[in-house]
């Protein structure tokens, strides 16, 4: 008897989208609910493109956008995002960079004018580039160098299943490759992938259509053209024997582990892949779900589990080739190969008896209910549709995304299971350093 599959609808977001003369993509998304706007420009260039010898570089110059730019002095953003009553951020991702503000509605031009006046282009001197190399640094010695678990699993794992460069590699970067970086390297990744052709604007809120196609067009129009460039191919084959490492942390208290398989692409096969998203809830998400119930409570192995798609573990803002994740942290102790054959047993085990009734509606109910919290504020509308209009070209994805987790079936689940076989996995130990 087939089990449960919750029954969600497609949410509805009016979706306008056209493009200018110069290439920029622009996704307008109108909410007159309440009087705020948030506006996103993502640029289809992050962490996979940076060149050999320059890594850290797509989050450094994400960084230097921030100081200046043609006709605004440094800090001059922060002040006319903060002085609007707004807030205002960037982010580097592996396929993307972002840059954002929430504001009163009543601010719209005034946020237009800034991505636009930095589109053209930012303030990239030697000054700006030895003082954002060092905040860069010390970013990296308090969020890896300096933390317990630093840098676990997001950099850890990925040059252990992953052979090529852009795939491997420290996305922070080494410090010689940031300390070596000059304004001309600045400038040529600024003119090849800030492009405006290489972006998307995305405008979600209180906003009169009309009013904003005119003032878009108004500050963005004559951003001068420049194509987007070529996307080198990412793709490299899939693990056909295990891999696994183990390094000291000195900082960590506690043993850990992270294991990660290959899925589908997440662009090009996306039916294939939503699978694995539902199955990773499955495995994770809850008390009641399959590996916290027997890792944390019945056998005691690990005191925390969790599971994801992606290595920022955003399933939805991401290009193949992506991996599941699954982490775990253990008492003092513990033993890591136990715990990895008790999650093969626990896959095995899905794999053959299929859910439990109710166990899949059940995530998939949490799994829709976190979708629309994630985008009911106007800047996670706009952040979502820019992505989704520059991987896919479909920002109205975001409304169809709920209804397409809940038609996933126990089938598909029980064949994502299958495919999560030790020969190919690849996994990385933490030998705590820091136990006392």
């Amino acid at each position: 008897m087939p089990t449960r599959r919750a029954r969600i609808p497609a949410t509805s977001h009016p979706v306008e989208r056209f493009t200018l003369d110069n290439g920029l993509r622009v996704v307008l998304t109108p909410d007159r609910s309440a009087p705020v706007i948030g506006v996103a420009v993502v640029y289809d260039v992050g962490i996979r493109s940076e060149p050999e010898g320059r890594t850290g570089f797509a989050h450094l110059f994400e960084h230097l956008m921030f100081q200046g730019s043609e006709n605004l002095e440094k800090l001059a953003h922060f002040r006319h995002v903060q002085g609007a009553g707004g807030t205002f951020n960037g982010s580097t991702h592996l396929d993307y960079t972002d840059y954002f503000e929430t504001l009163p509605s009543n601010a719209l031009e005034r946020a237009l004018f800034l991505e636009a006046d930095r589109m053209r282009g930012p303030r990239l001197t030697e000054e700006n580039l030895r003082n954002q190399v060092d905040v860069v640094k010390e970013e990296i010695r308090v969020n890896v160098l300096n933390r317990p678990y630093g840098g676990f699993p997001w950099l850890r794992l990925p040059p252990v299943m992953f052979d090529t460069f852009p795939n491997a590699h420290d996305g922070y970067g080494s410090f010689d490759d940031l300390e070596s970086a000059s304004v001309a390297d600045a400038a040529d990744f600024f003119r090849r992938y800030y492009a405006s052709g290489n972006a998307v604007l995305a405008v979600s809120g209180d906003i009169d259509t009309t009013e904003a196609v005119t003032l878009i067009e108004r500050h963005f129009g004559d951003v001068p053209a420049r194509p987007a460039p070529e996307r080198p191919d990412f793709a490299e084959p899939g693990l056909t024997a295990e891999r696994r490492i183990a390094y000291t942390d000195q900082l960590a208290p506690l043993p850990a582990v992270a294991s990660a398989w290959r899925v589908p692409d997440p662009v090009g096969d996306f039916a294939a892949y939503l699978p694995y998203v539902v199955l990773a809830e499955v495995l994770t998400d809850g008390d009641a779900s399959r590996l916290v119930e027997r890792l944390v409570h019945r056998d005691r192995v690990v005191t925390s589990v969790g599971g994801y798609l992606g290595f920022m573990g955003d399933p939805f803002d991401v290009r193949d080739p992506t991996a599941l994740l699954l982490q775990s942290h253990l008492p003092p102790g513990g033993d890591v190969d136990k715990v990895l054959r008790t999650v093969d047993e626990e896959l095995d085990r899905l794999a053959t008896d299929g859910l439990t009734d109710g166990e899949l509606a059940r995530t998939q109910a949490r799994m829709a209910t976190q979708l629309l919290r994630d985008t009911d504020a106007v800047l996670g509308r706009a952040l979502r549709m820019a992505v989704l209009e520059q991987q896919r070209g479909e920002p109205g994805l975001l409304g169809e995304l709920p209804r397409l987790v809940g038609a996933v079936t126990d089938d598909q689940v029980r064949a994502a299971a299958a495919t999560l076989r030790p020969e190919h996995r690849a996994s990385v130990e933490v030998i705590p350093g820091g136990a006392r």
